[in-house]
């Protein structure tokens, strides 16, 4: 939409009340968000002077005496500037724009200002002539002050998720992506948010998101609704939605100080490496091919080189305990060696420690008919796990013998999960996508539920991973897959 229509749609909205929207009959103003916005910034700002301080107390440390202690005074002058700084990176509104905010996306951001903070504090220092300080003082300060601002802008948001309580969401639309949304938000209560009702534009269709119907837009005065159900932000999931009932919404949302989030069309299609574009004014999404240039595949190929095998030296005493320990629990291999569909639709051989009896294979068959998903075999307590093998699934330890996998460059430590091949036979049109990197030792499916996750979402998932790739993305993922394992979430 070009600024002028979105102009003219806001202008016509506020009017006369548009089709499928009532006009708000009272508003709260513009600046009453809700107290857990303002508690959000001053408990994220004071995380990020914390870790300013830490990472002076980190110089002083290694200073051994030889800091002047009006270095120190320095510093604590310049605590607002930091502040400024930290404002002008948009670290305090991306926690009230964004449905959710995790510190990984936030530590680019905050390690470049913490880059340039302790830069502009050295020149301070110099310009100052209160003392000398060493690059090995502003390394230090900046390693420390990251880790510290990040780990306490971590527990910040638990501070105010627990005083303030979650975001309550209004989901706007009946359809099968509502239900969807709903379903996941109540999957992941850590992002903090709670859905309290339903709305619609038109008649209740036949979907439903399974919460309580608040009626439709046109019937209802959505600003009182906002005011009285104490709403932070309303969900759009609903389809073709014309221009004028949307944007009546979006002005009244506005005026009743509750944000906005819209579900795109093509969902499936569009991730979080999605470019924002316009054209004279006119907003265009832009969804790139993935072509990986040679210094990605490199970038790519080094951290899985160098990840597996140092991954390898330091777990080979596990690996050595586990293998003895699968050898005494039942007869049979320690590993084992499946075929799956590799990259391209390659088949190579993965290897895992051995969970189940050695006929495990000869008996899918009469245990399909109990599976809960339909596409693969998925049962609450398979017969044929046997003892070391439930617990080296619930770890996800039984996945070790993969690396060896990596480093011989048929698999990747990230990347989409590797089927065999019935069940490759299922996946068909844009999801064979997927197939364009390497299969991982983890992924989107192991990070958001592993077993837990339906067949055809982690296919979607799959597909927005290779779509939306960086290596930026793969880090994320390894560091997120740690927390995820050891909460034995979805572990089948």
């Amino acid at each position: 939409m070009s600024e002028a229509g979105g102009a003219r749609a806001l202008a016509s909205a506020g009017a006369a009340p548009a089709a499928g929207v009532r006009a708000p009959a009272r508003a709260r103003p513009a600046h009453a968000h809700r107290p857990r916005d303002g508690l959000v910034r001053r408990a994220l700002a004071l995380g990020d002077l914390s870790g300013v301080l830490a990472g002076a107390g980190a110089g002083v440390l290694l200073a051994a005496g030889r800091l002047e202690p009006k270095v120190l005074l320095v510093v604590a002058a310049s605590l607002p500037l930091w502040l400024v700084l930290f404002r002008v990176y948009g670290l305090y509104e991306r926690d009230v724009k964004r449905v959710r905010a995790p510190l990984l996306d936030d530590l680019p951001t905050l390690f470049h200002a913490f880059l340039i903070g302790t830069l502009g504090l050295g020149l301070g220092v110099g310009l100052a002539d209160v003392g000398d300080l060493r690059p090995v003082d502003g390394v230090a300060f900046l390693i420390c002050g990251v880790i510290g601002a990040s780990a306490l802008r971590t527990a910040a948001r638990r501070v105010a998720l627990r005083i303030g309580g979650p975001a309550r969401i209004l989901i706007a639309g009946s359809s099968p992506v509502a239900a969807e949304l709903v379903s996941r938000i109540r999957a992941h209560p850590e992002y903090g948010l709670e859905p309290i009702g339903e709305v619609s534009f038109g008649p209740r269709g036949p979907e439903s998101s399974g919460l309580p119907y608040l009626g439709r837009l046109d019937r209802i005065d959505l600003g009182a609704l906002i005011a009285s159900r104490d709403i932070d932000r309303v969900i759009v999931a609903a389809r073709d939605v014309p221009e004028g009932p949307m944007m009546a919404l979006i002005a009244t949302c506005g005026a009743a100080a509750a944000k906005v989030s819209i579900v795109p069309g093509h969902v499936n299609a569009l991730g979080p490496s999605v470019a924002i574009d316009d054209v004279g004014g006119l907003t265009l999404l832009g969804l790139n091919p993935l072509v990986l240039s040679r210094s990605s595949q490199l970038l790519k190929r080094g951290l899985d080189v160098i990840g597996a095998a140092v991954a390898g030296v330091l777990l080979a005493p596990a690996c050595a305990v586990i293998a003895l320990a699968i050898k005494l629990d039942s007869p049979g291999p320690v590993l084992f060696r499946q075929r799956r569909i590799g990259r391209h639709g390659v088949p190579f051989t993965v290897l895992k420690f051995r969970t189940m009896e050695v006929d495990a294979e000869r008996r899918a068959a009469e245990l399909r008919e109990l599976s809960e998903d339909p596409d693969w075999l998925k049962l609450e307590r398979d017969p044929r796990v046997t003892r070391v093998g439930r617990f080296l699934r619930r770890t996800s330890l039984d996945e070790l013998p993969q690396l060896w996998n990596v480093l011989r460059g048929s698999m990747s430590l990230v990347g989409p999960r590797p089927l065999i091949a019935s069940e490759d036979e299922r996946v068909a049109g844009w999801s064979r996508t997927r197939l364009d990197l390497a299969p991982g030792l983890t992924g989107l499916w192991q990070v958001l539920g592993r077993a837990d996750l339906p067949f055809r979402e982690m296919v979607a998932l799959d597909y927005l991973y290779v779509t939306n790739w960086s290596l930026w993305l793969d880090l994320k993922l390894i560091a997120r897959t740690i927390p995820a394992v050891l909460s034995r979430r979805g572990a089948n």
